[in-house]
């Protein structure tokens, strides 16, 4: 059965083209399907059919038509590291290569999947069925600490948390380069990339597009090349840490995404790791029903391979 969904949005950015403005309003859509959409005439600037490249401004009204079918997500029998469960949530200590949700590329074997299999029910905020339960997410090759919502409740209670920035998670990563600093802050805005949407930019705070990120870091540990780090976040940005470290000539290790194959490193050069070394470890908030103080700190033995094998070997042959 299909139904027809029309959303409005009005543009609030300026001189971007219109399939870069969908693929980030709309992120549970490829970008050919996207494309098809503007293709098939389903997509209306100010009520007129327009190409993907034609530049939209600030005040444009955009319709945009999209066929829905039924969509089932199915529960999938995958292992979870549970750290804590109750009525409200559960959290759990996620592994590399498990995408948090479903996307119109895959719809099977996601965190979300798993989740629907273990718990039953999950939240499910507007009716997002390819998001339920999911209140802040890590990436697909981001491992670790990470709370899930059983009912709206609670979901919209935690939700508010991070919002304002009650809510703690902190991250240990190791990076190229050295630092000369101990410590430091990257306030910088962060906006869908306009050469490669899958990617995040750092952009200038004028730019109406961009998103405020901010991203606290300590040095804890030095190396010749590489540095072993501590972060936080104060906001929750798609590829936040990622896209930041980069932004300062420090990729996180194995992040081919976000500039880690322009560095030569004579001992991490020989380390094979799936993606970016990058660890959620630590996680802190008030339960949404009971109000007690939740704190999770992720144990070095509970992390994945790969961080522990980069910092054995730099601490090794350093």
């Amino acid at each position: 059965m299909e139904e027809k969904i029309i959303k409005e949005i009005i543009v609030d950015t300026n001189n971007i083209r219109l399939d870069v403005f969908l693929a980030d309003s709309f992120k549970e859509f490829s970008r050919a399907k996207i494309q098809k959409h503007i293709k098939e005439g389903n997509v209306l600037v100010n009520g007129k059919v327009e190409k993907g490249s034609y530049k939209i401004f600030e005040g444009d009204i955009i319709k945009f038509i999209d066929v829905k079918e039924d969509i089932v997500i199915a529960p999938n029998d995958i292992d979870l590291d549970i750290l804590f469960e109750d009525d409200d949530l559960i959290v759990i200590n996620k592994q590399k290569d498990l995408l948090t949700h479903p996307t119109s590329k895959q719809n099977n074997n996601t965190l979300v999947n798993a989740l629907l299999f273990h718990c039953g029910k999950l939240s499910n905020i507007d009716g997002d069925i390819l998001r339920q339960g999911i209140v802040h997410r890590l990436d697909k090759n981001t491992a670790g600490v990470m709370v899930c919502t059983k009912t709206n409740e609670a979901h919209i209670n935690l939700a508010q948390q991070i919002k304002n920035k009650s809510a703690i998670r902190k991250y240990k990563a190791v990076v190229f380069g050295e630092f000369s600093e101990d410590e430091g802050v990257i306030n910088s805005p962060l906006r869908r990339s306009l050469k490669e949407t899958v990617k995040m930019s750092v952009t200038t705070k004028d730019d109406i597009a961009g998103k405020n990120a901010i991203t606290h870091f300590k040095v804890l540990e030095r190396f010749s090349g590489a540095t072993y780090i501590e972060l936080e976040l104060k906001t929750g940005r798609t590829h936040q840490i990622r896209a930041h470290m980069s932004s300062i000539s420090h990729p996180v290790v194995g992040d081919s995404l976000y500039g880690a194959k322009g560095f030569r490193h004579k001992i991490l050069d020989k380390i094979k790791t799936r993606e970016q070394v990058l660890q959620s470890f630590y996680l802190k908030f008030a339960h949404p029903i009971s109000g007690d103080i939740m704190e999770f700190e992720l144990p070095e033995d509970k992390w994945d391979k790969d961080i522990i094998n980069v910092l054995k070997s730099l601490r090794e042959k350093q």
